[in-house]
């Protein structure tokens, strides 16, 4: 076990670096930064790190590779550096962090609970501010359940889309690696450095992405029957969710879920439970003793079935998901709760197997339907604890997921993570389309920015965010006197402007009037030039107005602005 001065508990390490392992070309390339230069990650420890025993958190299987995962070597040449090597549930066979003898992994909210699992070190480290961001795996939701519990972002690619070369599997055929972050925009660069076929696993894909976001009036599934297993706080959170999402611009359409569960059991009540044995049988077979319970258990139970068993699981999977596929006619993405309740670790001892089987009530049936996944923040419940929700789609579907859950997660306006730490401002998804012909590019720099008083005036009317970046240098921006919630007044100067931060949205046609009827003198529709020189129509203010004005250039931006006043008034509370 690893001892941890700060931060994360000793128990969320199996290993941690004292130098922190870095590519042969870290820093730059061809004069150009690279993608994930200066950020620290960990690793899930069934994902090998070069010349670094893999434990899968058992001892006796350590082995020690002499070549780095696929993914871990991308990450490197993209210029990140390599911490350490992250806690699991043995064998990635669990769901809540507590079946390991490297030790129970704390949720970092509270300590006595579970921090979900199998990736359980992974979410912990993130959730604490130790690394930037961490990989994990997904088989059943080990990339998400713990996301969830967390208050982190756990984005479960599509299958195939990331390398599993060098990833000790759990089942093969559904195994994903996984990405842990405190914001979706990191989540997505981590994928777009870490995506691409690779001949070396045989599940790996060419997947093709699709570039266009979700339509501005968008439609999501919600399962006609939801159960949280008693937890009242848990069932409200839900339900501010669904009302968060309408805001957005959604419509809840109910879909059935019987036949999604039918497909999450078969994972662990079917044939399908032999392709875990058959991960990891030499070892299994040589050294039964050595793994604990109920990891052993589960891993034994896959002698049982013969070849024909596997041959009718797999049939029956492939009907059901025959029987779903019309759900995505009548939807845009599926809402599902990351986890359906919190449990104490004592609670996970006394009763491991069902409580861990509720876990993944709404996580398991992913992988094996082929779908997508984005489990995000969504509050903090009355009680204090994380809850999270995800979003699903179909194979593919990864970026524009990540579209509406960056607008999502920033609506909530919740911290990073366990770190207090308020969200950057948000960024556009690389490789989305931009605007289209039927939508009208406007910059805001005041309380229409993300997660702020009126951003919903944008949302509600199915805008959708381009991009967040600057002014030209040549603004001020000043807090006019009498008005709540405070408005900005931007101001182009001949000279001693400065660039300040905005957020381009790109607002239907449709809706413009509506949304411009909204904006009260002395602001008005004109034109902002950008940093890089194009021109948008924006937010500026009539002249007369700046009189007696408070100039908050130096600020850099109204977010800034605000939270200096928030600061402020706590300091004076004290």
């Amino acid at each position: 076990m690893v001892h941890v001065e700060n931060g994360s508990p000793a128990a969320a390490w199996i290993a941690k670096f004292a130098t922190p392992l870095v590519g042969a070309h870290a820093g730059e390339r061809l004069g150009a930064v690279l993608p994930l230069a200066g950020l620290r990650f960990a690793v899930k420890d069934n994902i090998d790190v070069a010349g670094v025993p893999t434990t899968a958190a058992c001892s006796a299987f350590d082995r020690l590779p002499n070549a780095h995962a696929a993914v871990v070597q991308r990450l490197l040449d993209a210029g990140a550096s390599l911490v350490g090597k992250t806690n699991l549930d043995q064998f990635a066979c669990g769901l809540n962090g507590t079946r390991s003898p490297y030790g129970e992994v704390p949720n970092a909210f509270d300590a006595s609970l579970v921090s979900g699992g199998s990736s359980s070190g992974s979410a912990c480290v993130v959730a604490a501010g130790e690394v930037d961001f961490a990989l994990g795996t997904d088989t059943a939701g080990s990339g998400r359940v713990p996301a969830g519990l967390n208050n982190i972002v756990g984005l479960k690619p599509s299958r195939g889309l990331l390398s599993a070369f060098g990833v000790v599997p759990a089942a093969q055929s559904a195994d994903c690696v996984s990405i842990f972050a405190r914001t979706v925009a990191l989540a997505v660069d981590v994928l777009l450095a870490t995506a691409g076929h690779d001949a070396r696993d045989p599940y790996s894909r060419d997947v093709p992405l699709r570039r266009q976001p979700l339509p501005a009036h968008f439609r999501f599934g919600v399962p006609d029957t939801l159960a949280f297993f008693g937890d009242s706080a848990a069932e409200q959170a839900f339900a501010d969710a669904k009302t968060k999402l309408i805001a957005l611009g959604g419509t809840p359409v109910t879909i059935p879920y019987a036949p999604l569960a039918e497909a999450a059991a078969l994972l662990y009540e079917s044939a399908l439970v032999a392709e875990r044995y058959a991960a990891v049988r030499g070892f299994f077979d040589a050294h039964e003793s050595e793994v604990i319970e109920p990891v052993r258990s589960i891993l034994a139970s896959g002698r049982n079935y013969t070849a024909a068993d596997v041959f009718d699981a797999q049939t029956r999977l492939r009907a059901i998901a025959q029987q779903v596929e019309p759900m995505w006619r009548d939807i845009d993405v599926l809402l599902v709760p990351t986890a359906p309740t919190h449990y104490s670790r004592e609670q996970m001892r006394a009763d491991p197997v069902v409580l861990n089987r509720n876990l993944g009530a709404y996580t398991n049936f992913v992988n094996l339907l082929d779908y997508a996944a984005l489990s995000v923040p969504s509050s903090l419940r009355a009680d204090g604890l994380p809850f999270g929700i995800t979003l699903i789609g179909p194979c593919g579907s990864d970026l524009a997921l990540a579209e509406l859950g960056q607008r999502y997660h920033h609506a909530t306006g919740l911290a990073q993570g366990a770190t207090g730490k308020p969200l950057p401002a948000p960024r556009a998804v690389p490789g989305l389309r931009a605007a289209t012909a039927d939508t009208l590019p406007i910059a805001v720099v005041g309380a229409h920015l993300s997660g702020m008083p009126l951003n919903g005036q944008l949302t509600e009317r199915g805008a959708t965010l381009l991009r967040a970046m600057t002014t030209a240098p040549s603004y001020r921006l000043h807090a006019l006197p009498g008005t709540t919630p405070p408005k900005p007044g931007l101001q182009r100067v001949a000279e001693g402007g400065a660039a300040i931060a905005l957020e381009v949205w790109a607002v239907p046609q449709a809706q413009i009037g509506g949304f411009l009827a909204l904006i009260p003198p002395p602001l008005g529709l004109g034109s902002v030039e950008l940093a890089d020189g194009s021109w948008v129509h924006g937010f500026i203010c009539e002249g007369h107005a700046l009189a007696g004005a408070q100039d908050v250039t130096h600020h850099g931006g109204w977010r800034a602005y605000i939270a200096s006043l928030d600061t402020f008034q706590q300091e004076v509370r004290r």
